[in-house]
């Protein structure tokens, strides 16, 4: 019986060439579209799992909190002396490893300098915490020493080609000397951190890299990753209530004289968090690498199950509606005696075998289209993906149920044709057949539209953030990083930069635009009329040099910036922006100038000016009140400012040949500011992309049926047509007489669906601080395409259907 209904199957699909090219064409793009968004919700879901006890380890994190008990900083890492400290109080952690980025330049033996940012002190528990397999060296010796560092396999390469790095000696900052004592296995893709280089924790009780009695007592440096592995049977749920006495017992009591205000556990939290959890769910302040977003997944995985709809409502409709085409073939195996279940059966065969060979054209497409997702959209996805065991097999039961459900409701509704109305090839579609068919047609377009809407709104978007002002110049600064050894020659090297008429400006500070502001001095109290009034907000600090303000243009509201004409401005005066003006209490940023300000232990110094509000973050965030101040201790990040309409490349060789002169040990190393903010939204300009295809696609599938019907509806109508011409119709009345039913339903998907697009892309848009207003025309325009696309898929038919010969079309019946 299951050969008669494949050889049938086979016969069917031979006969109805267009039927079956378009819904294979339809099926095969939707199954391929369902398999790369697959692939990648797969990958962002198995973060982290590739570690052997993976549901066991956790991150400690930490939160401060204003005076209201407002959340205003979370951070990824903690202070040091926690590491102890949470051993000795909680059992529970059975191993505990901290990890601290460091940033710097690795010298080789044979004086080749490598700039790295993936670099991190880590202990020897590492090995017991997490699964970092090892291609030479023993896990329990490596880092168990002073001045030791392992390599990842990629940076042993890098820095010994085919050598043996083992027991080779590197150099770090020109200051410190590792010996290699192994290499480790690279990380894979699906690591929330991807550490090249990990030197030995105990190397950090030298008092010349931090020194033992930091990481007693350091509370306030909060750069320590600290990871524990749990018992079996921990609780989550009674260590984080056991917390907050926690802190108030180990943190030191305040030095003499002084009162303590609150506990300690109201100003800051300890907080519990799954590893397999940080890539998609933790966005804080200071994570190692840019992380996920579970949203979107969910997001791409309804897109996912969308096209396949999509795809299988083509199926429907075309299956549907070429119908009366089987009627004759339905009468007769019905007078042969076939009972309904064994038509059902029949048809059901056909919608499976479509479905099945689509899978195969999908698990083609798929492997062609991973390196184009790569290259173009910038998402990489191993092709070895495909290869994984589960993969087709999940592929192919995806197909099944697919063919299943879509062949479904075709088979029960051509098994309904009576035999005598069959055999006359008459069988009747009732209204209701008709109306499912437009209701298909309408939710296919409301979907494509929906995604089209969705396209428009994110690159209005994108737009927006590349474009908006900053309140400071981001165009042509160049960000030079850090680097320790040129503090001391700072002066001298910006005079010589200068010297060169490309170059306008330089200065120095403590982090640089597009980064995040994390510091807060504390212990803020500013002069209200005549009075010292203590302040609750938090101010976030930024240490600069004089330079600073000139170098990014950022305008005063009131006041002046930093001068060498006024020397009392390295230790007696304060720079604010207007939301620090504001969230202080004065009415106007003039209020401000010349007031008393107390911040972070600095008490005899003055406002001396107000900067106009400036986006010093992502536009994701909004601005905060910041203070500015020359410290004491000179800063190690610099930036340099190029001239208006300058030969940029000639003023970065000068840049370069000035940096080899006063820094020869360090490679030049550095960015533009404007890239810098662009790779702030580069998950969002993925995110278009990928609405771009999706969109594309869905409105491409479901033409494809729409062009089935349309080709269905004109062979319908043959006769009539051939009537009208013979009557003197044109070719553009028949055009218009066959395309605006089409029409009509596309226009009413349009209508349904731009409220739906309008109330997600709202909902998208919220995760911004400075946002677009969706305008009308976003409407008008994915309207208009929809529109466009439709008539002209329509149109093919129609013309085609028009210019037939009227004598034949006459004698059609």
């Amino acid at each position: 019986m299951l050969q008669n209904y494949l050889a049938t199957a086979l016969r069917s699909l031979r006969k109805n060439k267009l039927h079956a090219a378009l819904n294979l064409a339809g099926l095969s793009i939707g199954l391929a579209c369902c398999l790369l968004i697959a692939l990648y919700l797969g990958s962002e879901t198995n973060y982290d799992r590739y570690h052997a006890n993976a549901d066991r380890i956790w991150r400690v994190t930490r939160t401060f909190h204003d005076q209201d008990g407002a959340v205003n900083l979370h951070l990824s890492a903690i202070a040091p002396p926690f590491k102890s400290l949470l051993t000795e109080h909680f059992p529970e952690m059975q191993e505990l490893t901290s990890t601290l980025q460091y940033t710097g330049t690795i010298r080789t033996p044979n004086a080749a300098l490598f700039p790295e940012k993936d670099m991190f002190f880590a202990d020897e528990h590492l090995f017991n915490v997490f699964s970092v397999p090892m291609a030479s060296g023993d896990p329990k010796t490596a880092l168990a020493d002073p001045w030791q560092v392992i390599l990842s396999e990629s940076a042993a390469k890098r820095y010994f080609g085919e050598q043996n790095p083992m027991d080779q000696v590197l150099g770090v900052d020109n200051q410190f000397k590792f010996k290699v004592t192994g290499v480790f296995r690279d990380f894979p893709e699906a690591s929330h951190w991807h550490p090249d280089v990990l030197f030995s924790f105990n190397s950090l009780k030298d008092t010349v890299l931090y020194g033992q009695e930091n990481l007693k007592t350091n509370f306030s440096n909060n750069a320590f990753y600290t990871y524990f592995l749990s018992s079996p049977s921990f609780q989550p749920e009674k260590m984080a209530a056991r917390f907050p006495k926690f802190l108030d017992d180990v943190f030191p009591p305040p030095p003499a004289g002084q009162v303590q205000k609150r506990k300690p556990s109201e100003g800051t939290q300890l907080h519990l968090q799954k590893l397999t959890d940080i890539h998609l769910k933790s966005h804080h302040d200071d994570e190692i690498e840019p992380t996920g977003d579970a949203d979107r997944v969910r997001m791409f995985g309804i897109i996912a199950a969308i096209i396949l709809l999509i795809a299988g409502i083509n199926y429907v409709n075309l299956s549907t509606a070429f119908s009366l085409g089987r009627a004759r073939e339905i009468g007769v195996r019905k007078s042969s005696g076939a009972h309904r279940g064994q038509i059902i059966a029949q048809f059901l065969t056909e919608s499976v075998l479509l479905t099945l060979g689509a899978s195969v054209l999908a698990y083609g497409l798929t492997a062609l289209a991973l390196p184009l997702l790569k290259n173009s959209i910038g998402i990489a996805l191993a092709p070895s993906l495909l290869a994984v065991w589960y993969v087709p097999f999940a592929l192919l039961g995806v197909a099944l149920l697919t063919g299943i459900l879509a062949g479904l409701y075709p088979a029960l509704f051509l098994s309904s044709f009576r035999p005598v109305m069959a055999l006359k090839g008459t069988a009747n579609v009732s209204k209701s057949g008709i109306s499912l068919r437009k209701a298909l047609v309408v939710t296919q377009f409301c979907v494509s539209v929906i995604l089209l809407i969705g396209t428009v709104v994110v690159y209005e978007q994108l737009q927006f953030l590349q474009t908006k002002s900053l309140g400071l110049n981001r165009e042509r600064i160049i960000n030079l990083g850090q680097n320790n050894d040129l503090i001391p020659k700072w002066e001298s090297f910006r005079a010589e930069l200068l010297a060169n008429p490309n170059i306008v400006e330089a200065c120095r500070s403590s982090r640089l635009p597009a980064g995040r502001l994390l510091d807060d001095l504390g212990g803020t109290s500013v002069q209200l009329v005549d009075t010292m009034t203590p302040l609750t907000a938090t101010l976030k600090m930024l240490a600069v040099d004089m330079d600073f303000v000139p170098t990014y243009q950022m305008p005063l509201a009131a006041g002046r910036a930093f001068s060498r004409d006024f020397p009392t401005d390295t230790t007696q005066a304060w720079l604010l922006n207007e939301a620090a003006a504001r969230i202080i209490g004065w009415k106007s940023p003039i209020d401000a100038v010349g007031k008393r300000l107390i911040y972070g232990g600095r008490k005899d110094a003055y406002v001396v000016g107000v900067l106009r509000d400036f986006h010093f973050e992502s536009l994701h965030q909004e601005i905060v009140p910041m203070i500015f101040f020359i410290p004491r201790q000179k800063t190690n990040l610099f930036a340099i400012s190029i001239k208006t309409g300058a030969d940029v490349p000639a003023a970065l060789a000068y840049a370069k040949q000035v940096w080899g002169k006063f820094n020869p040990d360090f490679p030049f190393d550095y960015t533009f500011l404007d890239e810098d903010f662009g790779r702030l939204y580069e998950s969002e300009q993925r995110q278009g992309s990928l609405y771009l295809v999706f969109s594309g696609l869905a409105i491409f599938i479901a033409c494809l049926g729409l062009f089935g019907l349309a080709a269905f509806a004109a062979h319908q109508r043959t006769k009539e047509i051939g009537i009208r011409k013979v009557l003197g119709a044109t070719v553009t009345g028949i055009t218009g007489l066959l395309a605006k039913d089409f029409l009509k339903l596309v226009l009413l998907a349009v209508l349904i669906s731009s409220p739906i697009a309008y109330h997600f892309m709202n909902l998208w848009l919220t995760d911004f601080a400075y946002r677009i207003d969706i305008q009308w025309w976003v409407f008008a325009i994915a309207g208009a395409v929809a529109v466009a696309v439709a008539f002209l898929t329509v149109s093919f038919q129609s013309v085609r259907a028009a210019l037939a010969n009227p004598v034949k079309s006459l004698r059609s019946e």
